[in-house]
């Protein structure tokens, strides 16, 4: 029997994660603060507080978690992780001479915020409605706390990015339950803003690896569900 959608947990979340959206990005609050990365973080940091208020409020146990269902959190953390952080930061240091390593982590940590609230909290709260009802949902909300009133040709093309990845991060966070695998794949979109041969052949990359180890993953755990579990040891003593 599917649990009933606590609408009211999604209220109190929504709002907590506009208001805070709107703070960070629509006034001077973060004006003080000197560290451009620290200032990026935490436009996106109303995810993460709406969802844990929540949580607390309405005794919510998160369905995902940092290590996932991998056996050995070294695992995600050097996939979804580390590999980004050398493969970008190799690259432009052997084509611009720079290491934006900083960068890169903070891409990674601003996605983490976001995703505690958008698949960790939403996306699971309502999986008691068909699946491309939640996806559109989660989506068009995801879309209006980027407080994107304008509804450009560019715009409607970000929700359409939206929908595509509310679908794909669903996918990811299904399959692994992992909080750093569904931030890595929501900071794609945040690596490269714009595409270019170089961005494209990055993004092209990391996203090739990631499918082809999920692909692996989902047979792995399959071929390990139809192995018969071995018989207990006769003891003759």
């Amino acid at each position: 029997m599917k649990r009933k959608i606590n609408f009211g947990a999604i209220v109190i979340y929504y709002m907590i994660a506009i208001a805070c959206r709107y703070l960070t990005n629509k006034t001077e609050i973060l004006n003080g603060i000197d560290n451009p990365y620290v200032r990026s973080i935490l436009t996106g940091v109303g995810p993460a507080i709406g969802a844990a208020v929540v949580f607390l409020l309405f005794k919510i146990k998160p369905v995902l978690s940092i290590r996932g269902n991998y056996k050995n959190i070294l695992l995600p953390i050097i996939l979804y992780w580390l590999l980004p952080v050398v493969l970008i930061s190799s690259v432009m240091y052997f084509t611009n001479g720079t290491v934006p390593y900083f960068a890169v982590f903070s891409v990674l940590i601003y996605g983490l915020l976001e995703e505690i609230g958008w698949r960790s909290f939403l996306y699971q709260e309502l999986k008691a409605i068909k699946p491309l009802y939640n996806i559109l949902l989660v989506a068009l909300l995801w879309f209006l706390w980027h407080l994107n009133f304008d509804f450009t040709l560019s715009q409607l093309f970000f929700f359409s990015i939206l929908i595509l990845g509310s679908w794909g991060i669903g996918k990811v966070a299904d399959r692994t339950g992992s909080l750093l695998a569904v931030s890595a794949f929501h900071s794609l979109n945040n690596f490269f803003p714009s595409i270019t041969g170089k961005s494209g052949l990055l993004l092209g990359t990391l996203l090739a690896v990631w499918v082809i180890s999920l692909i692996i993953r989902k047979r792995m755990i399959a071929r390990e569900s139809r192995s018969p579990e071995k018989p207990d040891p006769v003891n003759f003593g």
